[in-house]
Order: structure tokens, then sequence, then C-alpha cells
């Protein structure tokens, strides 16, 4: 694989950019590597400064469910881009995609739309906390929700890639107000809320870890989560903005029964736009300024290009057959690189629901943090080189998950498996 022109790419960019990427987790520091610099992309594949075409498992970090350049979102886009870019006022759009999302999740009765999954977080919990006037959050290990203050404490993501236990900056006053606790860990959480329940303003949690790596929730857990906050008068925060129409058309919350008080999105309702949103109980929501007294505002919020794209994606993803369709092809997938790793005699852990998956690199089961950390960098770090050098793009860190798109056929699943195979056996 070439590289000359990502390389002097990059070796500009580190002189201008902190790092030489701006979000830390591009940077391919964690597997030794320098990140490929993207020219364009279509479909299923992206296209580098260099020339080399890649099938692209990241999409964006999840946004690309529909693949890139999806003819649908380009006319959409296209229609608005000739009505104007951004007014900093309410449009039509807005309110198309508050009715989109808010007649397929069922939890979510108000909507606010922000600039960014982080933005939604925070506002979530800031809402939260003005909605109860408690102030203690609780998070869960290895779940990332954001670069907000009370959010780094055992964050996943990139504080996970690069080993960062938290964040200078971050005042020890804000971060006493957060309590993490181990995922899947029922019983520990049942303990914590018997003790401090009264204090809790909210219990965020990812339905499904996808930032340290893919990890299911396990059974009872979610719902032991519902059953808890509604017994001590918190709120449950459900953190969507991976999974949310990822997984399943009403995001987690819909394929495990839980209905949570607020919900966060991102990602797939922005149609690979920045775009973020957080919403609930309308109750809840009435609290929310101008409404009432919890202040939240974006000047960008609700921009017309972020909005049709967004509403042109959803109306993809709720015609027929489209989540059978997308979980077939990453069911066919995982299966694929489990044997390549089985025939091969590597340890591996590979698990998906919907189009989200992971492969971990140990015997298994993974259920938390800890257990995730437990995965050999030494060999996902050869992994993933030998598979960017047979071109196929993954998350440049073992603690994320990857997404599979409807553009993706059967001819790309069947070059990502053979890839595999030969990668595979160099890792014995």
């Amino acid at each position: 694989m070439r590289m000359e022109r990502s390389q002097e790419l990059f070796r500009r960019a580190v002189t201008l950019i902190p790092g030489g990427v701006n979000s830390p987790v591009r940077a391919c520091r964690s597997v030794g590597a320098d990140p490929l610099f993207i020219e364009r992309a279509q479909g299923a594949w992206l296209y580098d400064a260099d020339g080399n075409a890649l099938i692209d498992y990241v999409g964006s970090w999840g946004p690309m469910i529909l693949g890139h350049r999806h003819p649908a979102v380009e006319e959409a886009l296209r229609k608005v881009m000739e009505r104007g870019v951004s007014f900093g006022a309410p449009v039509d759009l807005e309110v198309a995609l508050a009715e989109k999302v808010i007649s397929l999740v069922p939890s979510v009765e108000m909507i606010r739309m922000v600039n960014s999954g982080t933005e939604a977080t925070m506002s979530a919990l800031r809402l939260a906390r003005g909605f109860t006037g408690r102030d203690l959050l609780i998070k869960f290990d290895g779940c990332y929700h954001g670069h907000g203050d009370s959010f780094l404490v055992d964050a996943g993501s990139g504080v996970a890639t690069l080993n960062i236990p938290g964040s200078p900056g971050v005042p020890e006053d804000v971060t006493r107000h957060t309590l993490s606790l181990p995922y899947n860990d029922t019983e520990g959480f049942r303990r914590l809320m018997a003790e401090r329940g009264g204090e809790v303003a909210a219990v965020i949690v990812e339905p499904v870890a996808g930032n340290m790596g893919f990890v299911r929730p396990t059974e009872g857990f979610l719902a032991a989560l519902r059953e808890e906050t509604l017994n001590h008068g918190a709120l449950l925060i459900f953190d969507e903005v991976m999974t949310g129409f990822r997984v399943a058309l009403g995001g987690a919350q819909e394929l495990f029964g839980i209905r949570p008080d607020l919900s966060t999105f991102g990602k797939i309702i922005g149609g690979g736009l920045p775009v973020g949103a957080y919403g609930g109980r309308r109750d809840i929501m009435a609290h929310v300024a101008p409404s009432g007294p919890v202040y939240q505002a974006g000047t960008l919020s609700g921009n017309p290009l972020a909005m049709a794209a967004g509403l042109a994606t959803l109306e993809e993803v709720c015609k027929p057959g489209f989540y059978e369709s997308l979980e077939a092809k990453t069911a066919k997938l995982v299966e694929g690189l489990a044997a390549a790793a089985g025939d091969a005699h590597i340890p591996v852990c590979c698990d998906f629901i919907g189009s989200m998956f992971g492969l971990f690199f140990t015997e298994g089961p993974v259920r938390n943090f800890a257990e995730a950390k437990t995965s050999d960098l030494k060999r996902f770090n050869a992994y993933y080189a030998g598979m960017r050098e047979k071109c196929i793009y993954l998350a440049p860190s073992q603690f994320e998950a990857g997404f599979v798109s409807r553009a993706h056929g059967e001819d790309e699943i069947e070059v990502t498996i053979q890839a595999a195979r030969t990668v595979m056996k160099t890792l014995r």
C-alpha cells in the first residue's frame, strides 16, 4: 500500500494541529501507524490520498449506515444547498426530523437538536440535574459519553485507546459527582443505589457498549437500571448516539424493551453531518429553556443541511427488510472472522447486534471493560496493520466497535473474510 501523500499530509498536520488530528483516536498512535488521509468515498469504499481503495468498516464512526454518498442523501443536500446552508433561525426540516424521530422512538415525546453527541449528553445530564435537584451521576467503566467533564471518569473510546485515566483540566469538584461502576455489574449497581440512590440525578449508559469495543448487556442488566432508577426517583439516560437507528429501528431501547426517561442521539440522525439530539418525557423536556429554567443553546442547532441528511437517512432505514438484510450481512462477516481466527488457532471473542460488531483477541466472554482489556493488544495491532495492508479499513483501536452498511455487498464481505484468513495465519 502506498502512503507517501498521506505521510506528507500528516507531517504538515502535526505542526498545525495537536497530534496532527482533530480527534485523538484518528492518529492511529496506539496501533503504531500513521493515519490515512481520505480523498473521497463511495458506497462501502474509501479512497485515500495515495489512491488506495479500502473497504470501510468505520463508517465515519457509525453514521454511514446507508454507505457513502447515498443518492437520496445527496439529493436532499442538493435541494437544501439551493435554499442556503445556515440561517440561525427555525426551518421546516427541523420540525420534520423531530416528528420522524418521535414517531420511531416511543420514549421520546419531545426532542432538542444540538450539534454533536457530546453536546447531547452534556445537555441531558444538565437537564437531569435541573429536573431532579440532585447532583450525582452514575456511569459505567469503558462507556464513552463524549468529552464533557462529568463523563471522563473511567471513559472508553479514545480515552481508553490512549490509556488516559481521566483528563487534566477536569476539576476534582466536578468528578466527585460522578461514580463509575463495571458495565454489566447488576448487583454492584443495586448495592450502590441502596446506599446513595436518593442523591442520584441520573444513570447514563450505552445500552450496547461500543466504546470499549463491542460489548452487549447481560440478561437483566438494563432492566435493573430501569427498576432502580424508578424506585429512587433518578432518571435513566440511554446514550444511543451510537446504537440509535443502528441496532434496530427504534434503537437499543426497542430491542431490549426498556423505556428510558431521556435518550441521546447523533450519528445516523445527521446522515453523516455533525448533529446530535436529546429527548424524552414531555414533563422533563419542558424544563429546557425557553419553556423552563434549564438553559441550553446552540447557534447552529437544527442546521438545515444536517436535518435534511438525517431525514433522508431515516426515510431509507424505515423501508421494509432494511434491518433484516443488514443483520444478515453482519452475521456473515462476524462468522467469517471467527472462522478465520479458529482456523489459525488464534483465540478471539466475536459478537454483534444489528450492524454493530466487535472482535477481541481473548477467549472471552467479554462483559465489561476489565475483561475487554485482557485482549492481546500486540496481536490486535498486528491484525489492524495486516488488514489495512489488505485494504480493509478498521477502527485503529481495540476499544471501538465496527459497523456494516447497506452498501456492503457479498463481494466486500467475502474479500474481508479472505483477508482475515490470510492475516490471522501471520499472528500465530
